[in-house]
């Protein structure tokens, strides 16, 4: 079984387990999973932020409407559905 099919049965799993497994599973992986992130002292990841800022600002990146996110949204839903 591949990883996205894997991922795709846990999130399944998880979006209709009550909350009793829900905290069972959580307890497993809550070493894992980072509850806060300093996001801002990764360098790198800063300068993303402000390359695509600044291709923002000056027009280069026209990005996307809300709409177009949306779309795009609703398009990968049924293409995974297989529709």
């Amino acid at each position: 079984m591949t990883t996205t099919a894997i991922r795709e049965k846990l999130h399944h799993y998880i979006d209709g387990a009550d909350d009793k497994k829900i905290k069972a599973i959580y307890t497993i992986l809550a070493e894992d999973i980072a509850t806060e992130s300093d996001w801002w002292k990764d360098a790198a990841f800063v300068k993303e932020l402000d390359v695509r800022y600044e291709a923002l600002t000056n027009g280069t990146d026209k990005g996307m409407t809300l709409s177009d996110v949306d779309s795009e949204i609703e398009s990968r839903r049924k293409k995974r559905a297989g529709k």
